[in-house]
């Protein structure tokens, strides 16, 4: 029987390029975070945790559950220190997980739940259970990592995700998503600029 994976989606960042929250940026009227929560929850985590940390509360509201609502919001108290303070609390938070975990930002406007539900096959087509989007030569995010490769991000600091991690990995023993438009992320004002050339982004907000 195959594990039910869980989920983890990355929002605790501050924006410190940006100079605004890229969390409460807009696309088709909702949020980029309650957007990716959605397509997040659409692929039925057994568990899926929203990390938190700059503009908490703003986030949040974004993320009003419901009564029924999958969703988990913790805080990354630490998250200044970087994207590994918050992977090592969301494997605190899924200490008891035992199967599969996808992990994606919240930045990448062109996601969508084809990306995702790839990834999660593809993670089941190889020995090693690992699958990513590759970022030219390198691995990155949104990925699904097995249990025991999920299981070593405790060893993270700084800015340093799990790109190392999967690069590590045998060639055969990694499923690589090759999805272009996901190299366009938000980091700058320019950044955003072109996402609204693109038609990915609102405009006014």
């Amino acid at each position: 029987m195959i594990a039910a994976h869980a989920a983890i989606v990355l929002a605790a960042g501050g924006s410190t390029r940006l100079g605004r929250p890229k969390q409460l940026l807009r696309q088709d009227g909702k949020s980029l975070v309650a957007r990716v929560v959605r397509l997040v929850a659409d692929t039925h985590p057994c568990r899926l945790v929203v990390m938190l940390g700059a503009y908490h509360d703003a986030v949040a509201a974004e993320l009003a559950p419901s009564p029924h609502s999958v969703v988990e919001l913790h805080e990354v108290p630490d998250w200044r220190e970087g994207l590994s303070a918050s992977l090592v609390a969301a494997s605190r938070a899924l200490q008891a997980h035992r199967g599969p975990v996808l992990v994606t930002g919240i930045d990448q406007p062109a996601l969508n739940a084809l990306h995702l539900r790839a990834l999660l096959d593809g993670a089941r087509s190889v020995r090693s259970g690992c699958a990513a989007v590759m970022h030219g030569e390198r691995p990155g995010a949104p990925a699904v990592l097995s249990h025991t490769l999920f299981a070593q991000v405790d060893a993270l600091q700084g800015d340093r995700g799990f790109g190392a991690l999967l690069a590590a990995l045998p060639e055969e023993e990694l499923f690589r998503l090759q999805a272009p438009s996901l190299a366009q992320d938000i980091d700058t004002s320019d950044d955003v600029q072109q996402a609204l050339a693109d038609g990915l982004l609102d405009r006014g907000v």
